[in-house]
C-alpha cells in the first residue's frame, strides 16, 4: 500500500522535486512560487498549505509552506523525506536577532539549531542529539551569498517552542546569546534532526525581521514578500 498522498500533503509520485524550499508561511511559498518560477504546477492546498514545483534556472524545484513551530515542520519535512524521496530540504524563514552583530535583513545561515523543544529527543537516543545542518548545502550557500552580495552570518541558531516568553525570566543562568547563539527561530531543529535520521540535506536560510537588541522590527508584509535575497539563495542550491 501506498504512503501517498498522505494525510498532509495531496501530491502524486514525481510531482515533488528533489530539492525543496520550505517556508513556514504557505503565502510565502506562493510568492516564490510566482515570482521566481516557470511552469508551475500546484502540487498541494490540503489545510491551505499550499505547495508548488516549477523551474528555475533550469532546474526542477520544489516550495512549500511548513506552517510554524517544530510539530508542524516535522509532520511535512518526515512525509517529504520518508514517502515522497525528497534530498534536498531548505527552510526559508525569518529570525530575531540575539547578536549585536546581527542586523535587520541579515542572512543567517544555521549551522546548528539548538532548542527548547523536546523533539529531538523524541528519537529515543542515549543522550543528546545535537542538529546540525548539511555541511554540502552550507558551503554553496555561503558561496553563492558571497557572490551575490548578501551580508550574511553563520552560525549556531535557537528553535523555540515559544514565541510569546513569559514576562518575567529568572536571573543568574547563561543566556542563549552568551553561548554564542546568534538568532530564535521555531523550526530548524525539527528540520535538521528529520534529515539526520533519514540521511537527506537541510539547511535553514534565515532573514532576521526583528532584533531582540535594539527592538527593530519589520511590517509582515515585509516578512511575506521583501526578504528575496533569502529566496535567491536557496534556489541556487537546486
Amino acid at each position: 500500500m501506498s504512503n501517498i498522498p498522505t494525510p498532509h500533503i495531496d501530491a502524486s509520485e514525481g510531482e515533488i522535486a528533489q530539492t525543496i524550499l520550505l517556508p513556514g508561511d504557505p503565502l510565502r511559498a506562493k510568492f516564490i512560487a510566482d515570482n521566481f518560477l516557470q511552469n508551475v504546477k500546484q502540487f498541494n492546498s490540503t489545510r491551505n498549505m499550499l505547495g508548488f514545483t516549477g523551474d528555475y534556472q533550469g532546474k526542477e524545484v520544489s516550495v512549500m509552506g511548513t506552517g510554524m513551530g517544530c510539530p508542524s515542520i516535522g509532520i511535512y519535512s518526515y512525509e517529504l523525506i520518508n514517502f515522497y524521496k525528497v534530498k534536498n530540504l531548505i527552510r526559508v524563514g525569518t529570525a530575531g536577532a540575539l547578536s549585536p552583530e546581527v542586523h535587520i535583513k541579515d542572512l543567517v545561515f544555521g549551522m546548528g539549531a539548538c532548542t527548547t523543544s523536546n523533539y529531538p529527543a523524541l528519537m529515543g537516543l542515549n543522550g543528546t542529539f545535537a542538529p546540525i545542518c548539511s555541511y554540502t548545502l552550507l558551503e554553496r550557500a555561503a558561496a553563492n551569498a558571497k557572490k551575490l552580495g548578501f551580508k550574511y552570518h553563520v552560525g549556531n541558531i535557537l528553535s523555540s517552542d515559544m514565541f510569546y516568553g513569559p514576562a518575567k525570566s529568572f536571573q543568574g543562568g547563561m543566556q542563549w546569546a552568551d553561548m554564542g547563539v546568534m538568532a530564535v527561530e521555531m523550526e530548524a531543529a525539527a528540520l535538521y534532526t528529520n534529515a539526520a535520521a533519514a540521511g537527506a540535506n537541510a539547511l535553514a536560510i534565515l532573514t532576521i525581521s526583528d532584533s531582540l537588541i535594539t527592538g527593530e522590527v519589520t511590517t509582515a508584509q515585509e516578512r511575506q514578500t521583501a526578504f528575496t535575497s533569502m529566496m535567491e539563495v536557496a534556489l541556487s542550491l537546486a
